[in-house]
This record gives structure tokens, sequence and C-alpha cells, in this order.
């Protein structure tokens, strides 16, 4: 009887966490697994709470299984994104930069943020991203033409 009243008062104590844990602020991702783990907690059959959540079948003991190892932090989401490189007024200082310019050249840039805030992307994209946050496309960042041949265009007005 006293092995009953234990294992009673710890399902009580895991239910309340988990309700706590719910009504707190939490991505809906982690709503999803609280709620599963509750609920198979309480007693429901895992394939009923399954199609409850719209989950896979083994969703609900996966996420249990993690609760029970490792409490609350085993169901929270482990990735919580990368850390911005450049603070927003970083950003807005290199929209300005480059919308004060006259032409815009990939290279420039690059430097610029080097040289100014000692940060370098691994990829090109971010730069094209701060091109685009300033509204200038990066693909038109040449002074001229590289295909312009001026023998070709006065043998073309000569016609």
């Amino acid at each position: 009887m006293h092995n009953f009243l234990l294992e009673q008062k710890i399902k009580d104590e895991k239910i309340s966490s988990l309700e706590s844990f719910i009504k707190s602020d939490i991505d809906a991702r982690e709503l999803k697994r609280a709620v599963a783990v509750k609920m198979a907690i309480e007693g429901h059959p895992h394939k009923l709470i399954s199609q409850l959540l719209g989950a896979g079948k083994d969703f609900v003991g996966d996420w249990k299984k993690n609760f029970e190892a490792n409490g609350i932090e085993g169901i929270k989401l482990g990735y919580k994104g990368s850390k911005k490189y450049l603070t927003l007024e970083q950003t807005v200082e290199i929209s300005k930069w480059l919308r004060d310019r006259q032409y815009w050249h990939l290279d420039e840039l690059i430097n610029h943020i080097d040289n100014q805030y000692g940060i370098v992307y691994k990829s090109k994209q971010s730069y094209y991203d701060l091109f685009d946050l300033a509204n200038i496309s990066w693909k038109k960042s040449q002074k001229i033409n590289p295909k312009f041949d001026e023998t070709l265009v006065k043998k073309r007005l000569m016609r």
C-alpha cells in the first residue's frame, strides 16, 4: 500500500510539473510534446494520443521516455536558432552605407563589413540579404556592362 501511494505521489508531481509547463509561454512543438506525455502518464492509450495530436506512432513513447530521463528539459526544443552576427543598428548602418554609394560591388561590401565590424560570413547569401534589405539588386553591381563592345555598337548603328 505504501508503494502505491509513493507511485501516485510521483505521478501527481510529474503531472503538476507538466501542467505548469503547458501553462507557460512555450513553443507549439513543446506544447504538443508536453500534452502527449501528460496524457500518457494519466493512462491514456498511446494510439489515441497520437491520433488526437496528429502525431506518428512512436511520438508519445519517445517523448515520454525523454521526459522520464530528463524531466521538462527532455521535452524542450534543443535548437534555439543561431545568434545574429550583426545587430539591428549595424544592419541599418550598412543599408545606409549601401544606399549612399553610386555603385555596388560584393567584394566592397565584404571588406566593409570585415573592416567595420570584424565579421566575415561563410555564405555569400548573407551579403545578398543585406543588399536586399537596402533594396539593391546585387546583380546590378558592375559599373559597366562586361559584354559591351564599342566596335559592335558602332557597326550596328551604321546599318
